[in-house]
């Protein structure tokens, strides 16, 4: 009837190590096998004696031992133990793969500390701003793979694949006629652009090799053939005379064709020459459209500077103006008059790109004076940038009277709108006669940039400017940027467009040293 006392609770010193795990044979007086004791190495108080004390047990009723002791090994220790025996941590998640459907536990590992969190938190707006810039990309422009596949369709085809869709063309740049014409892909009626050269004026082999860009016309196929005779092409210019064919009759000479994604309704020259009555009754809207006009020449300026080439021709005769395409969900109910509505800029012209090559050997008086009135400067891309700014904003400033400067005097530009001053300090700093002290493309267009969504002088009138207010200022506007995003597409706004996706390509790569190089300069 002896019966052993009731055992009290295990516990745990978790400076002792664990013996190696012996066979599994259950124990007498345990229910349980011996093997799950291997995470109690420290015997019950009541199986404690002194050696040679006696037992309140009679040796035959002692439990049987459950296999031999062995010695403890630093191997084993208890965290060794319970790792084992647990499943494995999954990956900590990578921040650009977070939604918020991410699983808590997933969620957990990020969330050490305050300062860890706050590393998620912006980590995770910097992806989704990447993300909803992609979106919208292909929203304005097209996926990449389907473009693509049109340039495989129209490989060899010509005049007898396509569908005229007008006689006479949209728009006539300096070097070349463009057509409307229809192509059938699949199911789909696509309408391009047919691009005619004008003599002399033929850019197929630079315009190939320049890579595809949002700011650069890309081309989708070519041929030579005879030009339909529906087809008028205005005026008489050299080359453009008709040839009797075998019947007797006029017909066009052969030609070089090229199919162009993007159809242009008009030229920056021509956009310039009719919006004199909006710049003079909406200032403030006229020169914002002039900022994101002159942004996205920049960007495109500086593609084809990261592949060497120089573009040469940047008169607004040869700057192209596409009309984007209407965002689904528009509350617009109909599109935007062209006058008012910001359009696609692109640069077309190619027939006198160089290689960018700096001569070693230019006083500044010939790079500037080159630079204005020829191609062959190093700078005659910033240097043209600079004139143009005047010639959007209706401010007469003609190559002889440029080249008649000797000195830093320019044209005043009118103070209009809160754009007015920084397009006059951008303009100043193009044109300086000091290559040192002239900004480069890449800069023009961080100032452009900064005169679009700020910071704007007054963020400095009560703070000293400092990397952490403009990193401040920065990771705040970010936040914000995507709040204005979801409020929007609840049914408060319009669908993002052209003007949205470029300020979140700003708010996606802009860093505090930037932004204090580039107010330094702006505000100076």
């Amino acid at each position: 009837d002896l019966l052993p006392p009731p055992l009290p609770k295990k516990q745990l010193q978790r400076a002792e190590s664990l013996p190696e795990q012996g066979p599994s044979q259950p124990c007498q007086g345990d229910p349980t096998p011996c093997a799950s004791s291997i995470l109690y190495s420290i015997p019950p108080p009541h199986q404690r004696h002194e050696e040679g004390a006696p037992s309140s047990i009679p040796p035959r009723h002692r439990p049987p031992p459950c296999g031999p002791k062995k010695p403890l090994t630093k191997s084993q220790s208890l965290g060794e133990v319970v790792a084992r025996s647990s499943p494995q941590r999954a990956p900590t998640p990578k921040l650009e793969e977070l939604t918020f459907r991410t699983a808590d536990g997933e969620l957990g590992q990020l969330l050490p500390s305050p300062a860890g969190l706050c590393g998620v938190v912006l980590g995770c707006q910097a992806a989704s701003l990447a993300r909803l810039s992609a979106r919208l990309q292909e929203q304005l422009v097209g996926l990449e793979e389907q473009l693509q596949l049109l340039q495989a369709q129209l490989v060899g085809k010509r005049w007898g694949a396509l569908k005229v869709l007008e006689p006479e063309p949209c728009c006539e740049s300096g070097d070349a006629w463009y057509f409307r014409v229809g192509f059938t892909s699949g199911q789909s009626q696509l309408e391009l652009a047919a691009k005619v050269p004008k003599p002399c004026c033929s850019s197929l082999g630079v315009q190939s090799s320049m890579g595809t860009h949002f700011s650069i016309q890309r081309l989708m196929g070519r041929f030579t053939d005879h030009l339909p005779r529906e087809l008028l092409l205005p005026g008489k210019p050299g080359g453009q005379s008709q040839s009797p064919s075998r019947e007797g009759q006029a017909t066009h000479p052969m030609l070089q064709v090229l199919i162009c994604a993007e159809v242009p309704y008009q030229t920056l020259a021509g956009f310039v020459k009719g919006s004199h009555g909006l710049h003079r009754t909406s200032p403030g809207h006229y020169e914002r459209l002039a900022c994101l006009l002159l942004l996205q020449l920049c960007l495109g300026l500086e593609h084809l500077r990261g592949q060497h080439v120089g573009q040469g021709d940047l008169s607004p005769e040869n700057l192209l103006l596409v009309q984007c395409p209407c965002p689904p969900g528009s509350q617009q109910g109909k599109k935007e008059p062209l006058g008012l509505a910001l359009p696609r800029l692109l640069i077309s012209s190619f027939f006198k790109a160089k290689e960018k090559r700096r001569p070693f050997s230019m006083s500044q008086e010939q790079d500037w004076t080159e630079g204005l009135a020829a191609n062959t400067s190093p700078a005659a891309d910033e240097l043209k940038l600079g004139r143009l700014i005047y010639q959007i904003l209706h401010v007469d400033i003609s190559l002889e009277d440029a080249l008649g400067f000797r000195s830093n005097r320019l044209p005043e530009i009118p103070s209009l709108s809160i754009y007015s001053a920084g397009l006059k300090r951008l303009a100043t700093l193009l044109l300086h006669r000091d290559p040192a002290k002239r900004v480069s493309t890449e800069q023009a267009r961080s100032i452009l940039q900064v005169l679009l969504w700020g910071p704007r002088q007054e963020l400095f009138a009560r703070s000293e400017k400092s990397l952490p207010l403009l990193r401040g200022w920065v990771e705040v506007k970010r936040a914000l940027l995507l709040l204005s995003f979801a409020e929007n597409s609840a049914g408060t706004g319009g669908s993002p467009g052209l003007e949205e996706w470029l300020c979140c390509q700003y708010f996606q790569e802009v860093t505090e040293h930037t932004l204090y190089q580039v107010t330094q300069a702006l505000y100076a």
